[in-house]
């Protein structure tokens, strides 16, 4: 008689790590390049708080309930939806996730790329010449191949190099050491950004709501994206590192809650550190995807020891984008690593390397960046999140996960009420949002690209049931046996 060897899955080191890990892959470029020129092109301060109260209505409650199934199912996005789903083809909802998430890999790392091109420069000093011009610089660093896709190299092969330490030795090891030396930074900008002449003014801008913004559907499309990319519902993220959750941690607090709140808190930082700068230096709060690269530059040679805290603030920038990115390449990691049977060495290699091939137009091109990160920010996410929260919200259901897994060992208890916000609120303020944004958008300059978002959205949605269809997702338990001959 033989014993057949097992092995066991790899769990959080620490309560701490595990939720330096969940801010870390969710507070990076999101908070401190997205969020301050989505800020600036949808109004300010009326985007801010259609953003906020989609963090709280959307956000959180769904971060609870991917976590939550995680932790249950003990899986990746594919191996948890195959579990939970007994349809072959309605698995293939899993596949929406992972395909979204891919696609927003693409055009994360050459983005990262770009911050270490700052980081390094400000290790350099360059910042600080007199005759230093932001601008120029930026033109000059956009336009040069072999500096645009030789960063994004470099970043994937740095991404590729911590996800084969695994999850506690990775994963966690950097994200407790690298996100609060990035909020240090953005304290100190956002200090001196406040007392520069004018800068007030930024800060009017960014909180004082224009109510005619309020009432587009643009500016609820785009808060809803910038909502799912800033705290990683959709993502497959809170799903994965919730299944390396130990029984006792505590979900809706570590998986939720903290993670929610301390997002906002980097982001609301962003804002503070952007928009004083922009104003004072007399900057267009509009600029789209270059506005913190040209901007936050400005405040430097301005502050004492500005030249240091330059290289904190940059590095610290990239840190925190260098974690979200090899945790939010986690999720495709854990889920082919599982369903392939490859080793995770060959399966980081493979699925890094195919991210930075499909990265190279995104690191030649800006124009070809900002489409990508319109798409599948603003439209990608919404239906990832959908696929996610209709496998706990219509599956699953949400009292039996509550029951079973929500609240256990929760410092937090999670009521009934939650019940209905994730089975019909989420999913019925997402679809209004995404039919009031393509309503108003008739006849508007937004118009082709609101409809060809949610094209997209169909795209995928068809192309993950197909898959689905094709590989014919079974389970191991409902594999036929084979029977030996002699």
């Amino acid at each position: 008689m033989t014993e057949e060897a097992t092995t066991s899955r790899e769990e959080w080191g620490t309560r701490f790590g595990f939720m330096m890990a969940m801010i870390g892959a969710m507070v990076g470029a999101g908070n401190i390049w997205r969020m301050p020129y989505t800020t600036g092109m949808n109004g300010g301060g009326a985007f801010l708080l259609a953003y906020i109260i989609l963090l709280y209505v959307i956000a959180i409650p769904g971060l609870m309930a991917e976590t939550m199934i995680g932790r249950y199912t003990g899986k990746g996005v594919i191996g948890t939806f195959k579990q939970i789903f007994d349809d072959k083809t309605l698995r293939g909802l899993g596949f929406v996730v992972v395909i979204v998430n891919f696609a927003l890999m693409t055009y994360y790392l050459p983005l990262v790329g770009e911050i270490l091109y700052y980081a390094v420069h400000s290790v350099l000093f360059t910042f600080m010449d007199s005759a230093f011009q932001p601008e120029v610089f930026w033109d000059s660093f956009i336009n040069s191949p072999a500096l645009t896709v030789g960063t994004h190299t470099a970043v994937a092969i740095g991404v590729a190099a911590v996800l084969s330490l695994g999850i506690k030795d990775g994963v966690e090891r950097m994200a407790k050491y690298m996100i609060p030396l990035m909020a240090i930074a953005l304290v100190a900008v956002a200090i001196r950004g406040v007392t520069l002449p004018g800068g007030m003014e930024g800060l009017s801008f960014a909180f004082n709501p224009d109510w005619n913004y309020f009432l587009r559907g643009e500016t609820w499309v785009a808060a809803l994206g910038q909502a799912l990319f800033s705290t990683g519902l959709g993502w497959g993220v809170a799903l994965t590192f919730g299944s390396y959750l130990r029984k006792h941690d505590d979900v809706p607090l570590g998986g939720a809650l903290f993670t929610a709140v301390g997002n906002t808190s980097i982001g609301l930082l962003a804002i503070f550190a952007v928009f004083p700068v922009v104003f004072a230096f007399g900057l267009e709060p509009t600029a789209g995807t270059s506005l913190a690269f040209i901007s936050l530059v400005e405040v430097f040679p301005q502050m004492p020891g500005g030249g240091l805290w330059a290289i904190v603030f940059f590095l610290g920038f990239f840190f925190a984008a260098f974690t979200s990115a090899f945790a939010l390449t986690e999720p495709i990691v854990t889920t082919l690593d599982e369903e392939l049977g490859f080793s995770r060495s060959q399966t980081v290699v493979g699925v890094v390397g195919l991210i930075w091939l499909l990265g190279v137009p995104s690191a030649l091109s800006q124009n070809f960046l900002g489409t990508m990160d319109y798409m599948f920010g603003n439209f990608g996410l919404p239906i990832a999140t959908l696929a996610v929260i209709s496998l706990v919200g219509w599956k699953f259901k949400p009292e039996r996960g509550r029951v079973l897994d929500l609240n256990r060992n929760a410092d937090i208890h999670i009521g009934q009420w939650w019940n209905p916000i994730v089975r019909f609120v989420i999913p019925a303020v997402m679809l209004f949002i995404m039919a009031y944004g393509a309503v108003t958008s008739l006849g508007t300059e937004n118009e082709t690209l609101m409809f060809g978002g949610l094209a997209l959205m169909a795209i995928i949605l068809a192309t993950s049931l197909g898959l689905a269809q094709a590989l014919n997702m079974q389970t191991e338990d409902e594999r036929p046996a084979v029977s030996g001959g002699d």
